[in-house]
């Protein structure tokens, strides 16, 4: 240990700073360190499915950034940022580090996991049951809210209304967003005043992620003049590579009223591709439509997000990097880390438009399930 009445050691705001007498002149010589190095991530998991775990990453030192791999490589601050837990259900290694400003790397932390789970499995759901004998909060650990209104950047009328918020125009009496005794997720929109719209955006941002793998989401949508339903996942690093570098990959997405072919859109955004650049529309048999109970699928893998309805050995577009080669600076994000579910009722907006008089308030999406399998 330093001897600071010999040696005249100073701690100020974390840096170091030795201060030593030089001969000839009185002078003193200043030396400057960094901070130490944080403390290397800690590893956690939790259970989700079928051997499958939900690994949390996390520091003990203040201000902190964790950055991680899922490779096996080691990573560097120029890796992905941990954001929110990841699902790991395929043999893999995560290898860790943390840093502060101003200081230094940490030690790596790793840990190898080998599932060895099957193809096809079950991995991590909400079946949004509900035992209670009245509606009910979607589970908090996996969901939380996008909320407030300002059009969301697609011109959109609504306000969203978290759980039971009481907040003007939102009301706790007749929620936006709840489980049903019928073992549905119900996101209502409503108009609670002439021009004034309520509906819910919900998000597992910063609780759940995943990346690869196939996902479902079952559900049936309204169909009516400015409806606009969607199910949907958006990169983890949103925050910091902001959107659409990113990445967004719309599953579950369609407007207005039902159409003849009745159809939903299965898009991709990026840096470089965005809009209606790369969509596909799916048209459902005759005889259907989308206010009847349909799977919506994505399988993704790396360097290709494939959708389906209802029949995931018949995917109906298959998306890769080649399909992007036509978009000047156009870069694919789908590979860069993980993503987290986004379920929405969005009204009125830049693609459906206003609602109308021939527009029916409350409407409702239900959803029966959200699941994802292994590739």
């Amino acid at each position: 240990m330093f001897d600071s009445a010999n040696l005249g050691v100073r701690w100020a705001l974390g840096i170091c700073v030795l201060v030593a007498s030089c001969g000839g002149g009185g002078g003193t010589t200043t030396t400057t360190q960094s901070n130490p190095p944080a403390a290397s991530p800690t590893i956690s998991t939790t259970a989700a499915q079928n051997g499958a775990v939900i690994v949390t990453l996390a520091t003990t030192t203040s201000g902190a950034s964790i950055y991680y791999t899922l490779d096996g490589t080691t990573p560097t601050t120029s890796s992905s940022i941990y954001e929110a837990p990841v699902l790991i259900a395929s043999n893999l290694t995560v290898n860790a580090i943390a840093e502060a400003p101003g200081g230094t790397a940490s030690s790596v932390a790793t840990e190898a996991f080998a599932p060895n789970i099957p193809s096809g499995t079950l991995v991590w759901s909400d079946e949004f049951s509900n035992s209670t004998g009245s509606n009910a909060q979607p589970n908090p650990q996996a969901w939380t809210y996008d909320t407030g209104g300002g059009g969301w950047g697609n011109d959109e009328l609504e306000t969203y209304c978290g759980w039971n918020s009481s907040v003007s125009p939102c009301s706790s009496s007749n929620p936006s967003a709840y489980m049903g005794t019928d073992g549905y997720l119900h996101i209502v929109a409503q108009q609670p005043s002439a021009g004034v719209y309520t509906s819910a955006r919900l998000k597992t941002e910063g609780l759940f992620s995943f990346q690869y793998g196939r996902i479902e989401f079952r559900a049936q949508v309204p169909e009516a003049q400015g409806f606009w339903p969607a199910a949907w996942l958006l990169g983890n690093n949103i925050a910091t590579a902001n959107w659409p570098a990113c990445g967004e990959m719309d599953v579950l997405e369609r407007v207005n009223a039902a159409g003849a072919p009745d159809w939903n859109m299965g898009s991709v955004h990026g840096t470089g591709f965005t809009g209606g650049n790369i969509g596909t529309q799916f048209d459902f048999p005759s005889g259907e439509n989308a206010s009847g109970w349909h799977t919506y699928g994505m399988i993704w893998n790396k360097g290709s997000v494939a959708y389906y309805v209802d029949d995931p050995t018949h995917p109906y577009v298959t998306y890769t990097p080649s399909s992007i080669g036509g978009f000047s600076g156009a870069v694919w994000p789908f590979d860069s880390g993980p993503s987290f579910i986004i379920l929405n009722l969005a009204v009125g907006g830049s693609w459906p438009g206003s609602p109308d008089t021939s527009t029916p308030f409350p409407a409702q999406m239900l959803v029966d399930y959200v699941r994802i399998y292994t590739n």
